[in-house]
């Protein structure tokens, strides 16, 4: 008795993830909202960039242990401004610009009857 491998299927492989979560347009108008954010976020920690840019410039390869003290004060800087909860107050600060940047998403309206 010899067993056979089953036979090819040609239905692709199932991914972890849900199309539908990929591919939604809520998660569109929020990308867009969190590259905004992102960016207000560099721009409040321009300083400590520029300033463990410079040193990472003098220093070469020695950056990782010369710079170390600008590194750790430009990582607090942005797991400050950049943080899960400081996106989510923006988000709801910003509830109009996510509803504006969402594609087929419109206020809700209001009853004038």
């Amino acid at each position: 008795m010899s067993s056979t491998p089953p036979p090819p299927t040609n239905q692709p492989a199932k991914k972890d993830f849900d199309r539908d979560s990929r591919l939604s347009f809520k998660k569109f108008g929020e990308h867009q909202l969190r590259r905004e954010f992102k960016d207000i976020a560099v721009e409040k920690c321009r300083t400590e960039i520029n300033a463990f840019g410079k040193c990472a410039q003098e220093n070469g390869l020695m950056v990782v242990w010369s710079c170390r003290h600008l590194n750790k004060g430009l990582n607090a800087c942005m797991a400050i401004n950049n943080s899960k909860e400081a996106f989510e107050k923006y988000k709801e600060e910003n509830q109009d610009a996510l509803i504006a940047k969402t594609p087929g998403m419109n206020p809700s309206p209001s009853k004038s009857s």
